[in-house]
């Protein structure tokens, strides 16, 4: 059977999926073919079911629970840190409330956790994820809100943290920030399920046995990042709630879902 993994364009989805697509994990016999896009297309696909397996965001997997059985595989939780509103200059909370902020979509767990923290409904324009440091750096943007490997380069382009939104939510409730997960279409057969989360739990556990290969091959999706930098982001997103997000990562999911309703 074919399974279409979906994966976002980043080097921590990448490391979890080296396993699979090179390391030399059994496949169980699928037929797997991945496909990389931005989060906010895969979060799209995701409503329409596009995809056997995919990556999303939490605040997307919120939207198709009907649809996606959550795996235990394969989170990205911040543990006290997460997405970064970025300015020219640190603003307030007041301040951001007031201003628009540009955003990788309005789909991404990023823009849930942002609308928390502001209080409610905010203006904002939506633009791929790397375009966002360029935007803000330009004057284009007063505010942005950065995900990825943006959170450790916003310095470099010379920009100033407002808010890290996975330290004020971990201050808030005590539990990480599930930011990505992956969910594997309802329609599956059990089988084909059973063999999919074991498949790619085995990837993630790959990675991190051959960490050197495994970054050497995010290392493509790291858009430039130092070998340090791009191993210290993924250590920040590929981590024992990784492997298996355990009742921690479900209690945190609990409440990130208790935010959409």
């Amino acid at each position: 059977m074919r399974i279409r993994f979906g994966y976002s364009a980043d080097a921590d989805d990448a490391f979890m999926s080296w396993g699979l697509e090179e390391g030399g994990v059994d496949r169980r016999g699928l037929d797997w073919e991945f496909v990389v896009s931005d989060i906010q297309t895969l979060n799209e696909w995701a409503l329409e079911g596009r995809l056997e397996v995919t990556a999303m965001s939490m605040h997307a997997y919120a939207r198709v629970r009907d649809r996606y059985e959550l795996l235990p595989h394969g989170a990205s939780m911040g543990l006290g840190y997460g997405p970064v509103v970025v300015a020219r200059e640190p603003l307030s909370r007041g301040q951001l409330q007031r201003s628009e902020i540009v955003v990788p979509g309005r789909l991404t767990t990023a823009f849930l956790v942002l609308r928390e923290y502001l209080g409610g409904d905010f203006l904002y324009r939506e633009l791929t994820f790397d375009r966002i440091l360029d935007e803000v750096t330009s004057g284009r943007a007063v505010a942005g809100l950065v995900i990825h490997e943006g959170q450790l380069s916003y310095p470099a382009a010379g920009l100033q943290k407002c808010v890290d939104l996975g330290e004020w939510w971990t201050l808030e409730s005590g539990l990480p920030l599930p930011l990505g997960v992956v969910g594997a279409r309802c329609d599956l057969a059990p089988a084909t399920l059973t063999s999919v989360s074991a498949a790619f739990g085995e990837s993630i556990e790959a990675g991190l046995m051959d960490r050197e290969a495994a970054l050497r091959f995010a290392a493509r999706l790291g858009r430039g990042l130092d070998a340090e930098t791009l191993d210290r982001f993924v250590g920040m997103y590929v981590n024992e709630l990784s492997v298996d997000m355990g009742d921690e990562g479900r209690r945190a999911v609990d409440r990130l879902l208790d935010l959409v309703g």
